[in-house]
Formats: C-alpha cells, structure tokens, sequence
C-alpha cells in the first residue's frame, strides 16, 4: 500500500483505484449487473484507516459486504446464487452479499428504498461508507453522514446506532477496532 494523504472523497477514491485487488473487486462485482449495488463497511473502512494508520499492507477483511437493492426478487437464495458466482470469478475473497430489500425485517426497520437507505441504517459512521463502479467506468462513494468520521478516524453511532445503542457497544466491544486501529476515537451516543 503506497501511504497517502486522505482528506476527501476524491483521496478516498484515489486509493481505491490505486489498488489492484480492490479494483478487481468491483469489476469482479459490477459483472453480476445487480440493481443498485454498493460494496461497504470493511471495504472502505480498513483501507482508510490502514492507509491513516500508516499501514504497509491492508488489514485482512473478514468479508467483502456487497449490498444490493431488488425487491423484485427478495428470496435469500439468490444472495447465495451471487456468492458462488463471485467467487468462481475471485476466488479467495469472503464475499457477503445481501439484498436490502428484505434486510429491514432482521434488522427490525421500516422497509428500505435503497442501498444507500440501507447503509443509513447500519450502526456506525465509518462503516456506512462504500464504493461503487459507474457505468464510464469511474468510481463513486455512497456515504448517507459523509467520509469526515472515517477521515477524521472517529467511529460514531448513526441514529440507528443511538436508537439501538446496546447493539452499537456490542458491535464497538466485539470488533475491538483499536487494536488494530490504535488512533481510532470511539464515541458513545451516552
């Protein structure tokens, strides 16, 4: 990993198409044409905090979060169908992929309208920021509260994060983040 400055989206969006293996991974991706798709949580996360960090190598994902948005097709089996695709595609990589349309019901949520709906839902900042190959060919950011917390290596409840705070400290307590991100602030909505 070449250590680089991150101050915005556009530094973010650098360092991804930087990188090789993260490049494979939406192309490897956006060959499925899934509707409304967004790679997020670790995928964006551990990379800027490795390159905030200093990091030489990248941190190991325990999975690459692919989200999508069909509510024609909510049957969990086809989130399946896409695993064993990618990975035939990439072999190696922890592919995780859900369909928003029907993930309000495990996560006790009003439906959702999209990916990036979705992602406003899930318990933390940082996390709920991902990436994105456009049809030219460029990359954008999906982000509902923005890259400043993930720049500014604050981890901070969304307001699904306050509403379901004892989620959010369990969450913080099991991934146990700063030990492998020791510049990391954790805030409590508390």
């Amino acid at each position: 990993m070449t250590a680089r400055q991150l101050k915005d989206v556009d530094d973010i969006l650098g360092a991804i198409a930087d990188s090789r293996w993260h490049m494979k991974v939406l192309r490897t991706v956006n060959a499925l044409n899934l509707n409304d798709w967004v790679i997020g949580a670790g995928f964006v996360r551990n990379m800027v905090w490795g390159h905030l960090h200093g990091y030489e190598c990248f941190t190991p994902l325990s999975d690459v979060d692919v989200i999508y948005f069909d509510p024609a097709n909510p049957d969990p089996s086809q989130d399946q169908d896409y695993e064993v695709q990618l990975l035939a595609a990439f072999s190696g990589v922890p592919w995780s992929v859900r369909n928003q349309a029907r993930m309000h019901v495990r996560n006790g949520d009003q439906p959702y309208i999209s990916s990036e709906d979705a992602m406003a839902h899930w318990l933390e900042t940082p996390t709920s920021v991902g990436v994105r190959l456009c049809e030219d060919g460029g990359l954008s950011v999906v982000a509902p509260f923005g890259v400043e917390d993930l720049l500014a290596l604050y981890v901070r409840p969304t307001p699904s994060g306050v509403r379901k705070s004892e989620m959010y400290r369990d969450r913080i307590d099991k991934k146990d983040w700063k030990k492998s991100w020791p510049k990391l602030q954790i805030l409590y909505s508390d």
